[in-house]
């Protein structure tokens, strides 16, 4: 069993020694508290039509977020009432989790190194999807990229969203900062 109180995830002991540093070089910051960093990773898995024709696809998605996330996964519900979609108010269609810490280094580790790797046809990601104030989006076509995920056991291949938000101002300095963490961008 790891001990919790010494052990850092990797990606965070590398932020430390080398990534900020290249920022604060780079940028010409004068504060080290300047200096753009990760604040959370939120992950999404929404259901759709799935989960309106059956509710337990919200909860299966619910437990594969939770084992992807490494943290319980809660069930998102529907704001509102829409006939044309047979949606009723406070129906589950999903799942999400979001990840702050140890646990946010850990999953964006395991998301660069072990699943994009594990994509199929997989040519980088978007240089492009910044929102203008420094975070990241991007989606993910099936949810059994991941390890944790049994391929056998698996009902339903789930589409993922992953939004990345940083402290940064502006999308160059986001990219920058995800460039140093190694993420694939095309362009």
């Amino acid at each position: 069993m790891l001990d919790t109180a010494t052990y850092t995830p990797r990606l965070k002991a590398v932020f430390r020694e080398t990534i900020r540093p290249a920022l604060k070089e780079e940028f010409g910051y004068s504060n080290d508290m300047m200096i753009p960093r990760l604040d959370k990773i939120v992950l999404n898995i929404g259901c759709g039509a799935e989960a309106v024709r059956d509710s337990k696809k919200a909860k299966s998605a619910q437990e594969d977020l939770s084992k992807i996330a490494g943290q319980q996964a809660v069930v998102t519900k529907a704001k509102k009432s829409i006939a044309g979609f047979r949606v009723r108010e406070e129906m589950p269609l999903g799942a999400k989790v979001t990840l702050r810490g140890d646990r946010m280094y850990e999953f964006l580790d395991r998301l660069i190194t072990i699943a994009m790797p594990r994509i199929r046809d997989f040519r980088g990601v978007s240089g492009k999807s910044f929102d203008g104030r420094g975070n990241y989006a991007m989606g993910i076509k099936e949810h059994i990229v991941f390890p944790e995920i049994n391929f056998d056991q698996v009902d339903e291949v789930w589409g993922m969203d992953v939004i990345i938000c940083t402290t940064a101002k502006t999308d160059a300095e986001a990219k920058a900062l995800l460039k140093h963490f190694n993420m694939p961008f095309n362009s």
